[in-house]
């Protein structure tokens, strides 16, 4: 018995060691922001160079019906990192700078809960989950769990040039030289090399500001296209060579550090592309889509998927099955070995399966859904399978469309689809209600940009605690 103990014991420590823990996969969450469908030339850009994101899409899995969380930036942040969808978790839009929402330290995050298995956790880049960055009125990333991290709350500034407005661990950096995205994966290269406990596994968020205007291009990409007269197109375009050109220089180091066939490498936007496509600032692509940035439409939410784990996820292979950020969650928790919490609504589901070609289909207790007041008509979306029906804020307007056949959202389907309509929007009110009955009541008496709103969408049928 004494001699069993003893064993017992021995094999507890050696699965506690860090030699054995660092046998767990790394993790590389890339979010470029503002980025559409369509800006990528492996997602069918015609002009725009990206050879290293093409590269890395015949290395693993190109998901083409990958959607954001929210068709902003920060609501689709709060997602990938709870994997609740945003109005549950609070950050229910765009936040403003000084403004009260921000993602609470009740929410569990993704990195909080790999740092307590043992993981080693870095922020490099764009945070934009708070209002008061850098202030101790509301938790910082070091406070979601974050060991070290490099940030700004929204913006590079005063451009993607030499920026000055970077944080490093509660310190203020100062001017940096050279341009936004390098020097995010600069950081995130040198916390590789220099910084991490190298007996751990890690978790690297890498969260550039490109192509989110205002932008600002090395010369040496804008080189690459001189057939553009118009330099605002040209200054764009550059700007997503440069986003590629800095994901080529991290992946570049994981092949030199011998970390890439044991890391788990997912790359995606934020929401879609910026402006009009044309006239505005914002040249970037929907693909064809309806809609852009702001909209619940597919052009709004539906951004670029690739992932890649060598010797698990097939090189070169496609998905059409749809996938959320939220779904980032619980996938990654589930490479980990990591339970996520019993204790609230999950929205996410574990899509290993899918990007590892075993399944065609998810089962997902909560339905894709998206919201957001500031979007210009439809503010309410929901797709089950190939259904996607969307609704006005106040829920009485409705559209419907059978994405498979009418991916662009053009025929609108409600009055040749009855019961199909009547099941679908039942469904979406049930959801709806369901998801307003948790997380703050900020998205009631504050405006999509922050301040006071005019009047509330709804009365509270109860008040919770504002963390």
């Amino acid at each position: 018995m004494k001699q069993f103990l003893t064993l017992a014991v021995a094999a507890l420590l050696l699965a506690a060691s860090p030699a054995v823990r660092a046998a767990q996969p790394n993790f590389i969450l890339f979010l470029a922001d503002d980025l559409g469908y369509g800006d990528l030339g492996c997602f069918g850009h015609p002009i725009i160079k990206t050879p290293n994101l093409d590269a890395f899409a015949k290395q693993g899995v190109r998901l083409t019906h990958c959607y954001a969380a929210s068709a902003v930036c920060s609501p689709s942040r709060s997602a990938l990192l709870t994997g609740r969808t945003p109005h549950r978790n609070g950050v229910f839009t765009w936040i403003a700078e000084g403004g009260p929402v921000h993602l609470r330290t009740s929410e569990i995050t993704l990195p909080k809960l790999l740092k307590g298995a043992g993981y080693a956790t870095c922020h490099s880049g764009k945070w934009h989950l708070n209002g008061l960055f850098n202030h101790p009125a509301q938790p910082q990333p070091g406070d979601h769990g974050y060991d070290w991290w490099m940030a700004t709350q929204n913006n590079a500034g005063p451009s993607h040039q030499n920026p000055s407005n970077f944080v490093r661990n509660g310190q203020p950096v100062g001017r940096l030289e050279g341009y936004s995205a390098p020097l995010v994966v600069g950081e995130a290269i040198t916390w590789l090399k220099e910084k991490r406990d190298p007996a751990k596994p890690f978790f690297l968020a890498v969260w550039t500001h490109e192509p989110h205007y205002p932008i600002k291009s090395d010369p040496k990409f804008k080189a690459l296209y001189p057939d553009l007269a118009d330099d605002v197109q040209r200054e764009h375009h550059a700007n997503v060579t440069q986003l590629d050109h800095a994901f080529g220089l991290l992946m570049k180091s994981l092949d030199e550090q011998k970390l890439a066939d044991s890391t788990f490498v997912f790359f995606t936007s934020d929401n879609g592309p910026e402006g009009n496509g044309t006239t505005t600032p914002g040249r970037g692509s929907s693909g064809g889509l309806r809609g852009r940035k702001r909209d619940v439409h597919e052009g709004g939410i539906r951004v670029p998927g690739l992932a890649r784990w060598p010797g698990k996820i097939p090189g070169g292979s496609v998905s059409e099955v749809p996938v959320v950020g939220s779904d980032l969650f619980p996938t990654m928790l589930g490479i980990a070995g990591v339970k996520p919490p019993t204790d609230r609504v999950i929205d996410g589901v574990d899509v290993l399966p899918v990007l590892m070609g075993k399944a065609t289909k998810l089962e997902r207790a909560q339905p894709l859904y998206w919201r957001l007041l500031m979007a210009p008509n439809a503010k309410v979306a929901m797709r089950v399978d190939d259904w996607k029906i969307l609704a006005n804020a106040e829920l009485t307007e409705f559209e419907l469309y059978n994405l498979k056949t009418d991916p662009k959202e053009a025929s609108d389907l409600k009055s040749a689809e009855p019961q199909r309509f009547a099941a679908l929007r039942e469904q979406l009110l049930k959801h709806n209600a369901a998801v307003d009955a948790e997380g703050p009541d900020w998205w009631r008496t504050l405006s999509p940009n922050g301040g006071k709103a005019k009047s509330a969408e709804a009365p509270a049928k109860k008040k919770r605690k504002q963390q």
